[in-house]
């Protein structure tokens, strides 16, 4: 990862206890006249974004583990000085009992209404159901619907909720809304399929459009577009729409159509990654499994693999290969359950790339560092003007790249590389089309959208350069769009970097829900080390230089599905 100035790579409870029993109340029968129905939209999180929903100082997302059904759930970061409130706000009818529900997880979290009933558990180490019921006033035509953690005790999870009573109105709304129409597929991987139908009509409005599989409702949203995750590969699923309106009319299903998800993940190589860079050499290296258990982050991009002479692989050139400070976090990381790609190269330092005689030299030495951890992947970094910038260097690492493909059945294999706003420089252009000219079989190319002096939208920039990378691979390989996002990779800078292009969570969560919603296959960002708050610190190795949440980015980056 590139780096300058960044160096080597580049309350009281008491009172609220009394305050939740007093709003507690006993669970009353819904009105016969009215039809019970979930009247909240994005229930169980499965658009993969939080929208309707809004959290307190940002510090929402969701995340793909864990989760209580389906794929996705929400995970708040609850601080020392926000509870991590998510709320919702929708249509009621007055003089109405409504019962709410919802699978929570954590210590100290929270479901309720504002302004009204609440519940709460002290400790759930796995999914337990809170509910709670609250009649409306006589005049009152909306609610806010919440649930939140506590100050300073940590991240937790919510799924599956669920506000049954009927919809806003006043009971004077009868018509329902036309049903959704022209529904179709927009894309596919092995476990996920994206759906698209043009809008419904209504006499007042429509607020939502519930998915369903078969009979069973997956997801809920409010634009006319949904992507259904959880899937599993090479099977048939059969999706219908219906749409809503804020009375709690549901119209007709609409067209069906049959969707038989990919082998292989969308015809690209099957292979999801959220791996953000951790490097025990710089910036005060955190407990892996401290991050995991806070974040729901399963893989790490473990910085870096060098040359420590004689074309002999090192971690950073000068720490052992094994039985030193990177295997012990390795043996952490995977003792949590999840696994670690190591980056061979970086901006700075002796380059296994630039410093092996030969492809032949340059696979074996990167086949060590295989066998000694039983890798499933391995990236390497290409950078600077001994290896990105160097054609004959370039076509090393590929062909050594391709050997281990072969020699490593089930290996992937990853190249990062930086990027202009708009895509690809020259280099880059020329590293593709010599992965194609040498039929090196790469299966993620992954761009660093940073340091390019590319101004303050982030977001626009990094959406631009990637889909320069799209068109690139488009041309180079004759893939169609949903081959070659599924070979891409993002890697992000988190807060500050070197050329003070600011990456807030606000906007790295943008592109994490674009890299979903676009079925890429990796997202990354330099670095966990970093991913501590200091406002104002500037870019410095273990903290991002904004106000943040510990750990807000690898939280974020928790819930790429791909």
């Amino acid at each position: 990862m590139r780096t300058s100035t960044l160096g080597r790579p580049r309350r009281r409870l008491v009172a609220l206890f009394g305050t939740a029993a007093l709003a507690l109340t006993g669970a009353v029968a819904l009105p016969g006249s009215a039809e019970a129905a979930n009247i909240l939209s994005n229930a169980g999180f499965e658009s993969g974004g939080l929208s309707p929903w809004t959290c307190t100082g940002n510090l929402g997302s969701v995340v793909s583990s864990p989760v209580h059904s389906g794929s996705k759930a929400l995970q708040g970061a609850a601080s020392s000085s926000d509870n991590a409130k998510c709320s919702q706000t929708v249509a009621v009818q007055p003089n109405t009992t409504y019962s709410l529900t919802a699978w929570v997880r954590g210590n100290y979290v929270y479901l309720g209404v504002d302004g009204g009933a609440s519940t709460w558990t002290p400790s759930a180490s796995s999914y337990t159901q809170l509910s709670v019921s609250f009649t409306t006033g006589a005049s009152q035509t909306s609610a806010t619907i919440y649930t939140h953690g506590w100050y300073g005790q940590g991240t937790y999870w919510a799924d599956d909720i669920s506000l049954d009573g009927p919809g806003g109105g006043g009971g004077s709304d009868t018509q329902a809304p036309t049903a959704p129409t022209g529904l179709t597929s927009t894309g596919k991987t092995s476990s996920s399929v994206s759906l698209s139908w043009n809008a419904s009509s209504d006499n007042v409005g429509v607020t939502g459009y519930d998915v369903y599989n078969g009979s069973s409702r997956v997801t809920t949203v409010t634009g006319t577009s949904a992507t259904v995750g959880g899937l599993a590969a090479s099977t048939s699923y059969t999706f219908t729409v219906r749409a809503r309106d804020a009375a709690g009319n549901t119209s007709g299903a609409s067209n069906a159509v049959s969707v038989t998800t990919s082998a292989g993940g969308g015809g690209g190589t099957g292979f999801k990654q959220a791996a953000p860079y951790l490097y025990e050499g710089w910036g005060d290296p955190p407990n892996p499994q401290t991050v995991m258990s806070a974040t729901g982050i399963k893989w790490f991009t473990m910085a870096f693999v060098l040359d420590s002479g004689g074309c002999n692989p090192a971690w950073d050139g000068s720490r052992p290969l094994t039985g030193g400070a990177d295997q012990t976090a390795i043996n952490q990381i995977r003792a949590a359950g999840g696994d670690i790609v190591p980056s061979f190269g970086g901006w700075q330092g002796s380059k296994l790339g630039a410093n092996c005689s030969s492809a032949s030299a340059l696979a074996a030495a990167t086949q060590k560092v295989i066998d000694a951890y039983g890798l499933k992947a391995v990236d390497f970094d290409i950078e600077n003007t001994d290896e990105f910038e160097n054609e004959a260097v370039q076509a090393k690492i590929l062909t050594a790249l391709k050997t281990l493909k072969a020699n490593n059945p089930g290996l992937k294999t990853i190249v990062t590389f930086g990027t202009s706003t708009t895509g690809p420089t020259y280099y880059g252009n020329r590293l593709i089309e010599q992965a194609k000219s040498i039929g090196a079989d790469i299966d993620v190319f992954t761009i660093m959208p940073f340091d390019f002096g590319g101004g303050s939208d982030m977001y626009g920039n990094t959406v631009n350069a990637t889909e320069g990378l799209k068109n690139k691979l488009k041309s180079t390989f004759g893939w169609d769009d949903a081959t070659a996002y599924a070979h891409i990779g993002i890697s992000g800078m988190n807060g500050l970097s070197d050329q003070q292009e600011n990456t807030t969570p606000q906007i790295w969560t943008q592109i994490r829900d674009w890299a979903n919603s676009h079925h890429i296959a990796r997202l990354a960002y330099w670095a966990v080390n970093r991913d501590r708050p200091c406002p104002g610190g500037g870019v410095t190795s273990n903290c991002s230089g904004i106000s943040q949440t510990n750990w807000q980015f690898t939280s974020i980056t928790a819930g790429f599905t791909g």
